[in-house]
């Protein structure tokens, strides 16, 4: 095992592993089942499986992590059509977490040849076979997706940061219209949050919202489009929710404050806003 790898595999519920970050203290996954979240977070939201019918396809995963997210999505994708040819950018911070996740043979669980495919992924940071073109680009999310070619753009986005309160630089206005850019009208970004700053700062970025089946807890994901068709709408108590001080989005106007700021300049914005206090809308809905 190397030496500077420092992350230790935790079991969930559904026999996969996921690791536990110190510094932005949460697990990657849900206890509920890593894979399971990969698939049902993501994949089935997305439908990528009804996707792999056209020749091509173009995906950005933002927060790549262990790389279950890409992972599952080539399975479900060349289980229905070998021939599928898959372009990927994928966006991750801290090269050490895939490279730990083969380090301790976590990415096992996946046909071949996923495993093999991603393992030079993550050691070259880009790979391209007859079928699979995909590009991994290590640093702050806010910077390389700069670096994504302009004018490209994805059938599917996975949006899987940290929760808001920890990891808000990757949840704001400003970064979230970077990403809605790489995003085909018809295209559809998936993401585990329910946040109303988020959905708000979705919408911000041009697109419009619904909500996606909960997993491994009670509150939904998050499902994004330029266009409203075939999203699943939200609740009554959801869209009101969007109508309270919770919905003031995250802001990182130049994409480079810190966390603390960040926070701190969405506190200052709720104290003067004139939505609704999310308590009354809490108490309206019992959920106090």
């Amino acid at each position: 095992m190397p030496e500077q790898n420092f992350f230790l595999p935790q079991l969930t519920d559904d026999g996969s592993f996921t690791f536990f970050s110190d510094e932005f203290g949460e697990t990657f996954h849900s206890q509920s089942g890593a894979i399971q979240e990969a698939e049902a977070k993501f994949v089935q939201p997305l439908q990528l499986t009804q996707q792999a019918e056209k020749p091509k396809l173009q995906l950005l995963d933002i927060c790549y992590g262990l790389g279950y997210n890409t992972a599952a999505a080539l399975k479900a994708i060349w289980q229905i059509n070998p021939y599928c040819q898959v372009e990927i950018f994928a966006l991750e911070l801290d090269a050490t977490v895939p490279a730990a996740a083969f380090a301790y043979e976590l990415m096992n669980n996946w046909p071949e040849p996923i495993p093999q495919i991603l393992s030079q992924l993550v050691s070259q940071r880009q790979i391209q076979t007859e079928n699979l073109k995909a590009t991994l680009l290590i640093g702050d999310a806010r910077s390389t997706i700069q670096q994504l070619p302009p004018r490209w753009q994805a059938d599917a986005i996975f949006l899987d940061p940290f929760s808001p309160p920890n990891c808000p630089q990757l949840w704001t206005v400003e970064f979230l219209g970077k990403v809605a850019k790489h995003l085909k009208p018809e295209g559809k970004l998936a993401t585990y949050s329910c946040s109303a700053a988020v959905r708000s700062a979705l919408n911000a970025a041009g697109l419009k919202i619904g909500a996606t089946t909960p997993v491994g807890r009670r509150s939904p994901g998050t499902l994004a489009s330029e266009s409203a068709k075939d999203l699943p709408p939200l609740s009554q108590q959801e869209q009101e929710h969007l109508q309270t001080r919770a919905a003031v989005p995250y802001r990182d106007p130049n994409l480079c404050d810190r966390a603390d700021i960040i926070l701190h300049r969405r506190h200052l914005e709720q104290q003067t806003s004139s939505l609704e206090p999310t308590s009354h809308w809490k108490k309206r809905w019992l959920l106090t």
